[in-house]
């Protein structure tokens, strides 16, 4: 007989029978209201009814088209529709499958624009687990132990984690650009430097915003210096904070946005977006690939885009989030250390009384949710950050379901 490889542990022990809306029923008929959406893909809810129309649709009439030997309608309709939400001077793009790829591609464009063999990531950071976005993952060891030698050329910069730090945001935000500086002093040259690689938010690293005093100090290094500033915004894209871009909430402009999870509500799709000036520097035959830019995934894509503007639900994330952290806030009990979010990225890092990481309680907690029926996923480098993430389509109703159960979960854990 053959198996899964047995290194993959699954979150939670529900087989799924089917899902819709905020909803994963099992096998057994239990409902469950799912705050994972797939660690952030499933934007428009499980099945949305559009997007399944327009799969089925395009499963009829084209599946599979190799975007570098024929071109097809949903590709390009979905680069036009882009258009419309892409950030201010971001007119190109290049299609891939995962967030892992679509971080390589960047890695490779950045590289080959300016000429330099450096890049920079920050402290807390998930680009991926292929061997390039590995190296420049520093959220978790778990992402790159195991098969060094690892890429060269990736240097570590701090991410103004406040709490983790134990300062307030101005403090630890004039310490991390004061820790840049001294990187351009001692490892990196900044003529030595391609690029800037950032999430807008950590997410697998704990789920920490960032803030606009810092991702300023960024770009005026940046224009200062001609290095790129990309944000991967993979986890934080696509209305999931609140905006469209996560970025967007601190008034920075980007050079190259990485995007993937909520682009085709469950669909593989992935790419990134910069202006035609900037791609037009990637060398002859540097981008391409097999399935990139699929058919199927395109035409879910393009009826998520249509999802996300006619049901608003870039403004619901916005509502929802700030219903679900002011929830989060008034039942955090001594055992939670912080509470945390922009829109519908919440967390709640649990601490021990001495202050140090409690990756136990943690577990503990997310394990009791999904008994309750609430599916939740941990995070953070010790794994002691419980996170939501419902789908964009939640309700206040849900929320305060989802409320209720996370009460009693506090209320029942050990201590």
């Amino acid at each position: 007989m053959t198996e899964l490889s047995p290194v993959l542990k699954q979150a939670t022990p529900v087989v799924v029978d089917h899902g819709s809306g905020c909803y994963l029923y099992a096998t057994d008929g239990r409902r469950y209201l799912d705050f994972t959406a797939g660690i952030g893909v499933t934007s428009t809810g499980h099945c949305h009814p559009h997007v399944v129309a327009a799969a089925q649709a395009q499963v009829a009439s084209l599946i599979h088209g190799q975007y570098t030997t024929v071109m097809h309608r949903p590709l390009l309709e979905l680069t036009e529709r882009l258009a419309t939400v892409l950030p201010e001077g971001l007119d190109t793009l290049f299609f891939a499958n995962s967030g892992s790829e679509a971080v390589e591609a960047a890695l490779r464009l950045v590289r080959q624009a300016t000429g330099r063999p450096n890049l920079i990531v920050f402290h807390g950071g998930f680009h991926g687990r292929t061997v390039a976005a590995a190296t420049m993952t520093t959220s978790g060891t778990r992402f790159s132990a195991g098969f060094s030698p690892l890429m060269s050329g990736v240097h570590v910069a701090p991410f103004p984690t406040a709490y983790r730090y134990g300062w307030t945001e101005a403090e630890a935000t004039a310490f991390a650009l004061r820790e840049l500086d001294y990187l351009f002093a001692t490892v990196t040259s900044p003529a030595d430097t391609a690029a800037f690689v950032v999430e807008p938010m950590l997410g697998e690293g704990g789920y920490v915003p960032g803030n606009s005093t810092f991702f300023r100090g960024l770009r005026e290094r940046a224009d200062r210096h001609g290095i790129l500033l990309v944000f991967d915004e993979i986890q934080t894209g696509f209305g999931r904070t609140g905006k469209f871009f996560g970025h967007q909430h601190f008034d920075v402009r980007p050079d190259i946005i990485t995007i993937a999870k909520g682009l085709a509500s469950g669909f593989p799709l992935s790419g990134i977006a910069a202006s035609r000036e900037l791609m037009s520097k990637a060398w002859p035959g540097s981008q391409g690939g097999t399935y990139g830019g699929n058919a199927v995934s395109c035409a879910a894509a393009i009826a998520t885009l249509e999802v996300i503007e006619s049901e608003h639900l870039v403004d619901n994330a916005a509502a929802r989030g700030a219903q679900l952290l002011t929830g989060l806030r008034a039942s955090a009990t001594k055992a939670i250390g912080d509470v945390r979010g922009l829109g519908l990225l919440c967390a709640a890092e649990f601490t021990t009384a001495t202050g140090e990481p409690d990756t136990a309680t943690a577990a503990a907690a997310q394990r009791l949710a999904v008994d309750k029926g609430l599916l939740l996923l941990t995070c953070g480098a010790h794994m002691n950050v419980v996170r939501m993430i419902p789908p964009l389509i939640v309700t206040d109703a849900q929320i305060d379901d989802a409320l209720a159960i996370w009460s009693t979960v506090l209320a029942e854990l050990p201590g």
